[in-house]
């Protein structure tokens, strides 16, 4: 059995009190080599010759002779690596890493009780396939990848899911071409399978639903990736990782490491802190998500690119109506707008959503209208990048604002794809927040940014600063792109 420090401590004095010497002399020596504290030491006799002492001031004594020091150097737990983020990206990085390397101690650090609360717990649910991206482009070469990947995983380890299709929808002559650009960039990406359909055959996927012509991507699914975070929890636990929640890095601090010669015996020169605990090791990769560049400013990095968070507010269809719709109803995106616009997405569990808007979030992980924190305000607020974005932008902000607190607004953007739908057949949903990087010039960031540092604690460390979307549905192969950047900066 492994017995920490405090517990050595006080199997010492038990053994003081009942006169096993044996056991008492090895007790002893390991803590010797903990340099553990005189003032117990002293207190050991006492104790001996008292022949009685209450559980409590033992337990007293201990703790107060245990200070920080002694904390940060004999009862932390170390690791080779340490990954800071327990959703999606990071606990598929987690599990990649300790696949390749078994024979690694990898630990996983999650400041909320429990993996994938936020972004990974709040968002649509849908498996994309592909269809949106530059053709040639890292998002579309791993999201295509990505899908496999993740129907094969899903059938291995018995994650549910739904193949239910998803139709992009032309409800204007305006639209028409872009609606052709995307199946020709589909069809570059290597989507398998897509479609274009004219009017009388939507019905055909869609009873209910209208258009001019649609795309038909019979691959899109849906997931619940809440889910599938914790299937790879499992997996990662399983092949001998160790998750950590509750807790939230406060901290990073590195001291030199010992030569393999020497005898101080630094080989895990990271130091990983929370508010009352820390872990040493001797990397770390931090997939911070909501917090990814406040993360990386713990190592020197500049805050840019800023997460700014934006909120999305869903509409929940009655239950009574949910045959409305059979699988996902997508817009054509306007190029104009920064944001996709409202959809049609139904659930694992015989739910459907609907929309979401986008607006800002006055608070980084706030999933209510009035949900409110002043750094996060400030930080958001301060930041030339929102402003600029803003600017842009003004009136579709303003419009969707109003989305946001007019739930007939909403209905009204939705009736364009499905006219039977009625103000009185929805209710508000759920919300969920995006992490939307951004630069200072206003320019939404659309691709991956890694990041590392300054100084010695730099070269330990390697930020995962954006993973934008699809990024659930290509958490696998950008846990394999993430592998390797690891291995190659840490030349594992």
């Amino acid at each position: 059995m492994k017995c920490n420090a405090v517990s050595k401590e006080a199997v010492v004095i038990i053994c003081y009190l009942v006169g096993h010497e044996m056991l008492r002399e090895k007790m002893t020596t390991t803590m010797a080599a903990s340099r553990i504290s005189r003032k117990l030491f002293n207190l050991l006799p006492v104790c001996k010759k008292r022949q009685h002492i209450s559980i409590q001031y033992l337990n007293s004594q201990i703790s107060n002779s245990t200070n920080h020091r002694f904390l940060s150097s004999s009862t932390q737990e170390s690791y080779d690596i340490v990954i800071v983020g327990g959703g999606i990206v990071g606990m598929a990085t987690a599990r990649e890493i300790l696949g390749r390397h078994p024979n690694l101690s990898v630990a996983v650090l999650e400041k909320e009780s429990k993996i994938s609360p936020h972004q990974s717990g709040h968002n649509s649910g849908v498996i994309h396939a592909g269809i949106y991206y530059t053709p040639g482009s890292l998002k579309a070469k791993l999201c295509v990848e990505g899908v496999e990947l993740l129907y094969k995983y899903c059938d291995e380890n018995n994650v549910p899911y739904k193949k239910c299709g998803k139709l992009i929808v032309a409800v204007t002559p305006e639209e028409i071409p872009r609606l052709e650009g995307l199946l020709k960039r589909g069809n570059e990406n290597g989507v398998k399978d897509l479609k274009m359909v004219e009017s009388h055959e939507i019905k055909e996927y869609e009873p209910n639903c209208v258009g001019l012509k649609a795309i038909h991507s019979p691959h899109t699914g849906i997931i619940d990736y809440a889910e599938v975070t914790r299937s790879y929890g499992r997996t990662f636990e399983k092949a001998g990782g160790k998750i950590y929640t509750n807790f939230e890095v406060k901290s990073l601090d590195v001291t030199k490491e010992s030569s393999p010669e020497s005898s101080s015996g630094i080989t895990h020169p990271v130091t990983v802190r929370g508010d009352n605990q820390a872990v040493q090791c001797r990397y770390v990769v931090t997939c911070g998500g909501l917090h990814s560049d406040r993360l990386a400013e713990l190592s020197g990095c500049n805050r840019e690119p800023r997460i700014v968070p934006f909120r999305g507010d869903y509409l929940l269809l009655k239950q009574e109506k949910c045959d409305l719709v059979r699988g996902n109803i997508y817009p054509v995106p306007d190029p104009r707008f920064p944001f996709l616009g409202v959809h049609y997405t139904p659930r694992m569990n015989g739910d459907v959503w609907l929309g979401p808007n986008a607006v800002l979030s006055f608070k980084r992980e706030g999933y209510n209208l009035t949900d409110f924190n002043l750094k996060d305000t400030f930080d958001a607020l301060s930041f030339r990048g929102l402003r600029k974005l803003a600017l842009r932008n003004l009136a579709f902000g303003i419009k969707e604002m109003y989305r946001g607190f007019y739930i007939g607004a909403t209905v009204k953007q939705l009736q364009r794809y499905v006219p039977d739908l009625a103000r009185e057949d929805v209710i508000r949903g759920p919300s969920g927040v995006r992490a939307q990087a951004l630069d200072r010039e206003g320019q939404l960031v659309d691709d991956f940014v890694f990041d590392s540092g300054t100084g010695d604690l730099g070269s330990r460390i390697l930020h995962v600063r954006n993973a934008p979307s699809p990024a659930a549905t290509s958490s696998l192969s950008i846990a394999n792109m993430v592998t390797d950047k690891v291995e190659q900066t840490f030349q594992l």
